[in-house]
């Protein structure tokens, strides 16, 4: 790869820097993580000095940007610098190289983000100790990268580029529909807009007059396994799971133990190490009768006054923060069914919930369709990377 660039792989600076800083701007190592150049309040931080402007620190459009340290997951990852000249310096935790020719740099930045170049990286990172390992340029330099004709790099160029664009608009398109649900729950959830048909006042009761609280039971880890009888539902799959609804549950277990769940049921966490408000976030319907793990609490309606579907979204997004208050201790978040029955809920007419629940219900599933056309397209991408840059497949 020496003879592809003209200057580098050289480490950039990582000066002092601190809250209201009005130095020189430099990238943080989040301005590259997802393998494009993203600059925005977030990745972009003021040193406390001003760099001298003719500094050879600071980025030209075209530059290629490596970051030489991270977790074994990300070092490695490369982006483009695309903004504008003589702004922005980089730290010390990447590598910076320029190329001869600008077609090669957008060859060498798609090449070292596809399966083979990270299997690189990878290795080359392989013996660094911790948690971060680290590239030196001494070892990015003997990098070899597959060059196919000019005219060759430019088509396989145009192809991932239009790929790109899709995944673009996706990416739109997904962030517009989850505002317009997030709109649409702050209206529908609070009675601030009315669905056609439905008037009349919202009662408030309390949690523990429309619903039983109850709490799962533990359940032996060895005997959790594919191969198990019951199908259970375990703690953390609430955090990395399931979605809003429970329709499929991943685990099995040949204990006895563990509450048994009734279709309709609606779970929450227990305790969290991350936030209170996270314990609301995760707030889930079920659909089907399951073992249900310790440290879940399950919401079971006492009467049929209310629908689960329509509990779950209010208490995920409209009581979060009264849930967070709600829970006790420091490094762990607890929450305690005890606490939820005095939790105050705004309900509508059964109908009106049963409405509710379906329009957000249908919002859902458009996005999750939307979610899954994105994932499918970024693995088409993946692979169509492997076998156009290593030359497994030519075009015509």
């Amino acid at each position: 790869m020496s003879e592809l660039v003209t200057t580098g792989p050289t480490n950039g600076y990582s000066g002092r820097s601190s809250k209201g800083a009005r130095g020189t701007a430099t990238l943080s190592l989040g301005a590259t993580t997802s393998g494009r150049l993203v600059l925005n309040s977030e990745t972009i931080k003021r040193l406390n000095e001003e760099i001298d402007p003719h500094s050879d620190l600071f980025l030209r459009p075209g530059d290629v940007l490596i970051q030489r340290s991270n977790t074994p997951e990300l070092v490695g990852t490369t982006a483009v610098f695309d903004g504008p000249p003589g702004t922005y310096v980089y730290p010390d935790l990447m590598m910076r190289m320029r190329f001869r020719e600008s077609e090669t740099a957008q060859w060498f930045w798609r090449y070292a983000n596809s399966a083979p170049g990270r299997q690189f990286f990878g290795s080359a990172a392989a013996g660094s100790s911790g948690s971060m390992p680290k590239i030196s340029g001494d070892r990015l330099r003997p990098m070899l990268v597959p060059l196919p004709p000019i005219g060759e790099r430019r088509a396989i160029a145009a192809v991932l580029s239009d790929v790109d664009a899709l995944l673009d608009e996706l990416d739109r398109l997904i962030v517009k529909k989850r505002d317009l649900k997030q709109a649409a729950m702050q209206q529908l959830l609070t009675g601030r807009t009315r669905l056609p048909g439905f008037h009349g006042e919202w009662e408030v009761k309390r949690l523990g007059s429309v619903s039983h609280v109850l709490k799962g039971s533990a359940l032996s880890k060895s005997l959790v396994s594919e191969s198990g009888e019951r199908p259970c539902v375990l703690y953390g799959e609430l955090f990395t799971t399931y979605g809003r609804v429970i329709s499929d549950v991943a685990s099995r277990t040949h204990s006895s133990d563990g509450c048994p769940s009734m279709c309709g049921d609606v779970l929450l966490p227990g305790s969290t190490t991350t936030t209170g408000a996270d314990l609301a976030t995760a707030s889930a319907l079920l659909i089907g009768a399951v073992a249900i793990g310790s440290d879940i609490i399950v919401l079971r309606g006492k009467h049929r006054d209310y629908d689960p579907a329509f509990l779950a979204n209010f208490l995920t997004h409209m009581r979060r923060r009264e849930i967070a208050e709600l829970t006790q201790g420091i490094t762990i978040h607890h929450l305690y069914g005890k606490d939820l029955k005095s939790l105050a809920v705004e309900m509508p007419s059964l109908s009106e919930q049963i409405a509710i629940a379906a329009v957000l219900s249908d919002m859902d599933a458009e996005l999750s369709a939307l979610e899954a056309r994105r994932t499918k397209t970024r693995a088409l991408k993946q692979s169509m990377m492997q076998e156009l840059l290593t030359g497994k497949t030519r075009l015509v």
